[in-house]
């Protein structure tokens, strides 16, 4: 089948890798579109993998404010190098994950750093919901381990699907770019500020205080 420019062209959009790498996904997969985004996902992947224990010490600290200044997201992703840390590329991704935290509200970056407390109210919370629903006892464990996945993919940075394209997770779109600029990146931490966020809360907690006070 004959891989025409636009066929490469389209398939670049998707997966932002090279016009070779497009060229060879396309002559492999037949001209499928949708096989190609995978043939070169398990190839970047793998790319990132390789790169995965290289020392990310550049970087850059971003940011995103939305709503008429009520909502901002501050971000460090880290790279190898200072040279890409300033390029179009990785700047683009940086404003995009700080775009999707302030849309979705993460909690975490990964689930590694989800503390153990809170981990396991949660799996108490699932497991008596699960006896409640009177399941068998053997599948009861099982119902937990699926609710604590999704706990995970709605509260985890990475595992979160991405808002500007929904197919793809957070993870991906950085092995995406992994696999585009050849250095290992990660996102290191972040932090997403709503205005009056926590205020009726202190301020509801004071009352109580000063009511107490007052007998």
């Amino acid at each position: 089948m004959e891989i025409s420019a636009s066929m490469v062209r389209d398939l670049r959009e998707a997966t932002g890798a090279g016009i070779m790498d497009c060229k060879k996904a396309l002559a492999e997969t037949k001209g499928n579109i949708e096989a190609a985004i995978t043939y070169l996902r398990e190839r970047g992947l793998a790319a990132a993998q390789k790169k995965a224990g290289r020392v990310t010490s550049e970087g850059v600290v971003g940011s995103y404010i939305h709503s008429g200044g009520k909502v901002g997201v501050l971000i460090e992703v880290n790279c190898e190098t200072d040279f890409v840390a300033k390029t179009d590329e990785f700047q683009s991704i940086v404003r995009d994950v700080a775009m999707h935290i302030a849309a979705a509200s993460p909690q975490y970056v990964k689930r590694e750093e989800v503390p153990a407390d809170v981990l396991e109210k949660e799996k108490a919370i699932y497991k008596a919901q699960a006896v409640e629903s009177g399941k068998p006892e053997k599948i009861i464990d099982k119902m937990v381990e699926g609710k604590v996945e999704k706990f995970y993919k709605d509260i985890c940075l990475i595992e979160q699907p991405f808002v500007k394209n929904p197919d793809v997770t957070i993870n991906e779109l950085i092995t995406g770019i992994i696999a585009k600029l050849g250095e290992n990146i990660s996102i290191r931490r972040f932090a997403r500020f709503r205005v009056g966020e926590g205020i009726e809360k202190k301020t509801a907690d004071f009352a109580k205080e000063v009511a107490a006070a007052a007998r």
